[in-house]
């Protein structure tokens, strides 16, 4: 499946992320549920490859997306592998370095083409995602960009908390220090 998605991330303090979950609830936002995800990121010559390990999403995922701190645009190759994640995980790992592997809990709830994540990262913290998502570009870019600041700035999220890195760069960074 092919996709593109207009996204934000942010930093977010428990209190926040409470507020979140009602506004969410508010406005009637469909609780996927807590998923425990293993993120394994693959050194690889252009974008981003990482094979998604989770209690609910069992993915390969090739990306490219802008780093910037607001909203950024991703183009985004999925491979749904639910039930045989083990044997696509050994041959990557047999095929592909590791990069890195990140650790999280997130929360996944949805508003229509708007996917929410209330994330909390091993050895990062906790935050926040919003991304607007076209299936084969059927939603234009623009109307993905304005559902996004409308969630960005309905769940009050701050410019100053946004982030523009990956979870991933964001420990590769940590752990030059």
């Amino acid at each position: 499946m092919t996709y593109t998605n207009i996204e934000i991330k942010a930093m977010a303090s428990e209190e926040q992320q409470g507020k979140i979950r009602e506004i969410l609830k508010e406005n009637n936002a469909k609780f996927i549920g807590t998923d425990n995800q293993k993120d394994i990121y693959f050194k690889n010559g252009s974008g981003r490859l990482k094979l998604r390990k989770g209690d609910i999403e069992n993915y390969l995922i090739y990306y490219k997306r802008e780093d910037e701190a607001d909203l950024k645009k991703s183009e985004v190759v999925i491979f749904n592998n639910q039930g045989r994640i083990g044997e696509l995980e050994k041959i990557t790992r047999e095929t592909h370095e590791v990069l890195i592997e990140v650790d999280k809990t997130r929360e996944i709830y949805f508003i229509e083409n708007v996917k929410f994540h209330i994330d909390n990262v091993s050895g990062l913290g906790r935050f926040i995602e919003i991304e607007a998502i076209s299936h084969e570009n059927l939603i234009s870019e623009e109307k993905l960009r304005e559902r996004c600041n409308y969630y960005k700035t309905l769940l009050e999220i701050k410019n100053e908390n946004l982030i523009k890195n990956s979870y991933s760069d964001m420990l590769l960074e940590k752990n030059k220090k």
